[in-house]
């Protein structure tokens, strides 16, 4: 009898530590759940409050107070139409500093700084001769003050008109001088932002007077003297990684006569991301300064993401049409943009849309903070890949999209023989 009693006595004790057991596990799920998950603050996980949710794994390090985008890649075909006026008028664009966490890769997750909400910020045209107006919103927390922007015949800005909730963190305190010279890396918060565009003539590119701290909005205005198409990004301390971290985009100056006519135009720019986890590490990636320093990308990449121009977001065209590319570097490597199966039929380089095209070009330069603008017609249907021709940037990193061209057959121009 005393063996029956003591067997009891073992198992119900092992039986309340197995309860015991289950309840921790079960307040530490719904803990997780509703205060630590990336899905705590909207109840369930949907496309409009997380976005693209496939594969998110460990999304440990994730700021929740930064809202997430299901689609970070700037449209290519996004541009503003070509400037048919023959007068001169005030254009006027607003543009709002905002954190977003969206897909990088696969499964790969990261805080981008933004213009807009897009990397890169919004295609930005105007006419030689123009005076521009840019108003840049710093938003902290909160509603956006900066949904469009218009001259004064009503142009619509190109990108994204819906910004949500932004994000700002304490950041570093401002310093007075020149922010082009700031090289110290310490100073890389979100405490100020700004933008200096390349084809502003006066210092800093406008960024002296763009210096725009949590909450406020400041606006500049200059006269756009030189066509050509050039870069903007922000011009804040750490600059590199305002930079490194998604804050570009491009503006361009049609001369006075304007451009010649074609069928389609796309805007591409190239940048690298410098992830604390080596490439394809799932979950949410941080941003390593060491790498960016040492100029080691895990990701080179067309508009924001990996395969941001390909699938349903690739280029498209018809044979017999010319397309014309405005393609830019917003980072810190060079690209080598060659079009694999295609021969660029007038290339534009250094920015230089004024000057007579190189031609018949295989693959062009494109220098960090540099851009230039090609042509090509397309005689032939089939899937064209847009590459940096220092492939393993191309087939390993990322700097990959593709030219999807319908028609008839060409046998005329390539077939197979048997």
């Amino acid at each position: 009898m005393a063996i029956y009693w003591q067997f009891l006595f073992f198992f119900m004790k092992q039986f309340w530590i197995m309860i015991a057991m289950i309840g921790i596990f079960l307040a530490v799920g719904f803990t997780y759940k509703y205060t630590l998950s990336p899905y705590a603050h909207g109840g369930q996980a949907t496309a409009a409050n997380v976005g693209n949710t496939s594969g998110m794994g460990n999304m440990a390090g994730m700021n929740m107070s930064v809202p997430t985008v299901s689609e970070i890649g700037a449209d290519p075909a996004n541009i503003p139409p070509p400037i048919t006026r023959k007068e001169n008028t005030t254009v006027k664009y607003a543009l709002e500093a905002i954190s977003v966490n969206s897909e990088l890769a696969p499964g790969v997750f990261y805080e981008y700084w933004t213009f807009n909400k897009q990397v890169p910020g919004p295609f930005l045209r105007v006419k030689e001769g123009d005076t521009v107006e840019v108003s840049l919103y710093h938003n902290p927390a909160g509603h956006s003050h900066a949904p469009v922007a218009m001259n004064d015949m009503e142009m619509n800005l190109s990108g994204p008109l819906s910004l949500p909730t932004a994000y700002a963190d304490e950041g570093h305190a401002a310093t007075p001088v020149d922010p082009h010279m700031q090289s110290a890396a310490p100073t890389m918060g979100h405490e100020k932002h700004s933008i200096d565009l390349h084809a502003v003539l006066g210092p800093g590119g406008g960024a002296m007077m763009m210096q725009v701290a949590h909450g406020e909005t400041k606006i500049f205005s200059f006269k756009a003297m030189r066509p050509g198409i050039y870069i903007y990004h922000c011009a804040s301390p750490h600059i590199p990684t305002h930079i490194a971290n998604g804050m570009y985009g491009m503006i361009l100056v049609e001369p006075k006569e304007g451009l010649q006519k074609v069928d389609r135009e796309y805007y591409i720019m190239q940048g690298e991301f410098y992830t604390t986890g080596k490439h394809g590490e799932q979950g949410m990636q941080g941003f390593s300064l060491d790498k960016l320093d040492a100029e080691h990308p895990e990701y080179v990449v067309f508009n924001g993401r990996v395969g941001s121009l390909t699938g349903t977001r690739a280029l498209k065209a018809k044979t017999g049409e010319t397309v014309r590319l405005f393609f830019g570097v917003g980072t810190f490597l060079s690209s080598n943009f060659h079009v694999i199966g295609g021969i660029l039929d007038k290339v534009y380089p250094e920015g230089d849309i004024v000057s007579p095209p190189h031609r018949n070009v295989q693959t062009t330069l494109v220098p960090a903070g540099g851009a230039a603008m090609m042509e090509m017609k397309m005689e032939v249907p089939g899937k064209f890949l847009l590459v940096d021709h220092a492939l393993p940037r191309a087939i390993d990193k990322g700097a990959l999209g593709e030219l999807v061209v319908e028609g008839a057959a060409r046998p005329d121009i390539i077939h197979e023989v048997k």
